[in-house]
């Protein structure tokens, strides 16, 4: 995940907040190149885990019986099938996240030394 840098102090967290929030486009001529944010739709979506049974956690001994049982269980099965690639799509999404954030670093810096 994306820390904060919190080593440079001063106004630098100020200056890149204004910058993020300003909506200002760039300047056509200057040498800053405002940051893409990645495409929301590229956005991966958490598949659903199944809804347990309400005989799972019945009071009595009996439990489910045996077609709940394998019903959910497939359940499962097909949900943990689903997780690896969602955990894939949503960290290959982070690392947009965080390079459009870095992106924006650079951005407010290139603006706020071009101001020198």
């Amino acid at each position: 995940m994306w820390k904060a840098d919190t080593g440079r102090g001063g106004l630098w967290p100020l200056l890149l907040a204004l910058a993020l929030l300003s909506g200002a486009p760039a300047r056509a001529a200057g040498p800053c190149t405002p940051p893409v944010p990645p495409d929301p739709a590229g956005r991966p979506e958490k598949p659903v885990p199944p809804a347990k049974s309400p005989c799972v956690d019945a009071p009595t001994k009996a439990g489910c019986l045996g077609w709940e049982a394998y019903r959910f269980n497939d359940e499962v099965k097909a949900y943990n099938a689903k997780v690896p690639a969602f955990q894939k799509a949503a960290n290959a999404y982070v690392a947009q996240l965080n390079a459009y954030v870095a992106a924006a670093g650079a951005y407010a810096k290139c603006e706020v030394e071009s101001l020198h």
